[in-house]
């Protein structure tokens, strides 16, 4: 069961007109008002339990009515709702709420987690020294593990949803995050390799030696596209479902930050060859994903579309 719980705060003069609008959507029940309960902002507080599928509809209502501006909306997932009247609401919204889109949360999430923050940088830079590690002493273990940590996904959506929703200051910062992001770490990693070399823990031939376990990293193929396709939309699906525990499994999949760690340690010891390569990796990925992100986005907008359609032709009746 897919229920969110929605807290609004509404100016007394539009209390009514908000009860109406969640009294004319079938996903919303449980609807409370408390009068004059909210300070500040002042006004009466509101509350709800409404489907995930018919979120958007309801946020857009309320929006109309100016709540955004002069109150303020919160949402909130439901872990558990015990209520027959939860489950008619659920059952009268149209499709089903693991397909649902509440495009707003993903504006917000895509918005918050590809800032170009300390934490961002720190995560990136430590998941793209471990990829150094895992090339120089061919780990696979400490690939997967580089691949978990890095926080890329985050921006490589947030452009894919720009791309959409035609909002190229979003591209914009996106772009500049994953950019900056990657020139920190590939930089920090770098430095690291070089004093290690200075130290003799690395020595300038250990890319050299074969490394059948982790050669993916700088040979990238049509396999490192189709696989870079089909982890973007797995990734954006993730984000955009009520469900997202696949996005470890994405994180898993490409070899964006794998590329870079190699990177970092083929420029260190003067590797031309894998230079090109892990680039030509990290870039064949990143595309990929944005691709794939954008397609993927535009196809629910399509599928949702259709499926509001077929409610409006039967009421009443769930898609």
């Amino acid at each position: 069961m897919c229920v969110l719980h929605l807290r609004a705060i509404v100016p007394a003069d539009r209390t009514d007109a908000v009860c109406a609008a969640l009294a004319g959507n079938p996903g919303a029940t449980n609807v409370v008002v408390l009068p004059g309960a909210a300070r500040s902002p002042a006004g009466d507080l509101v509350t709800c339990d409404v489907a995930r599928e018919a979120a958007n509809e309801v946020i857009a209502g309320l929006q109309r009515l100016g709540i955004e501006r002069d109150g303020s909306m919160a949402i909130e997932q439901i872990d558990l709702s015990l209520s027959d009247v939860a489950d008619r609401a659920e059952a009268r919204a149209p499709g089903y709420g693991d397909d649902a889109v509440v495009w707003e949360e993903l504006e917000e999430r895509i918005s918050g987690d590809s800032r170009l923050t300390w934490t961002f940088l720190t995560f990136l830079a430590l998941a793209t020294q471990l990829a150094g590690i895992a090339a120089l002493i061919d780990s696979p273990i400490l690939v997967i593990g580089a691949m978990v940590l890095g926080p890329e996904f985050a921006a490589v959506a947030a452009i894919s949803y720009g791309l959409v929703f035609l909002q190229p200051a979003r591209i914009v910062a996106a772009l500049r995050t994953l950019v900056v992001g990657f020139a920190v770490a590939i930089v920090v990693t770098y430095v690291c390799a070089q004093v290690s070399l200075w130290i003799h823990v690395i020595e300038p031939g250990m890319l050299d030696r074969p490394r059948p376990l982790t050669a993916f990293i700088y040979s990238p193929d049509r396999w490192s596209f189709i696989v870079a396709l089909l982890a973007g939309i797995a990734g954006v699906l993730s984000l955009t479902a009520a469900k997202s525990s696949a996005l470890v499994g994405v994180f898993i999949s490409v070899t964006t930050v794998p590329a870079a760690g190699n990177l970092a340690v083929a420029l260190a010891v003067r590797h031309v060859d894998e230079i090109r390569g892990s680039l030509l990796q990290l870039g064949v990925n990143l595309a990929g994903m944005i691709i794939a992100g954008a397609v993927t986005l535009v196809v629910q907008r399509a599928v949702w579309a259709v499926v509001l359609r077929r409610r409006e032709r039967a009421p009443g009746r769930r898609t």
